[in-house]
């Protein structure tokens, strides 16, 4: 089944795509993706890849705001309020 969900920068999906396995190996999940795919995982088991998804995404975040005493560079706008 074809992702719905589309990053807000085309350029980064194959980057969080990465992230995403790599945060199954980590959880020892990936050989169980490799055996079953990605369509029968079951609920829990992507719900802890997302879940820590976000939070390295969080610290990597925090971690650049603290590279720049507090503040987020401004990027391109994407047109979205």
């Amino acid at each position: 089944m074809p992702r719905k969900n589309r990053p807000v920068n085309p350029k980064a999906e194959d980057e969080l795509d990465s992230l995403k396995e790599e945060v199954a190996e980590e959880l020892h999940l990936d050989d169980d993706i490799e055996k079953r795919g990605w369509e029968n995982m079951t609920t829990r088991e992507v719900g802890k890849i997302g879940g820590n998804m976000v939070r390295k995404m969080i610290n990597l975040a925090e971690e650049e705001m603290d590279k720049k005493d507090g503040k987020i560079k401004k990027g391109k706008s994407t047109g979205k309020k």
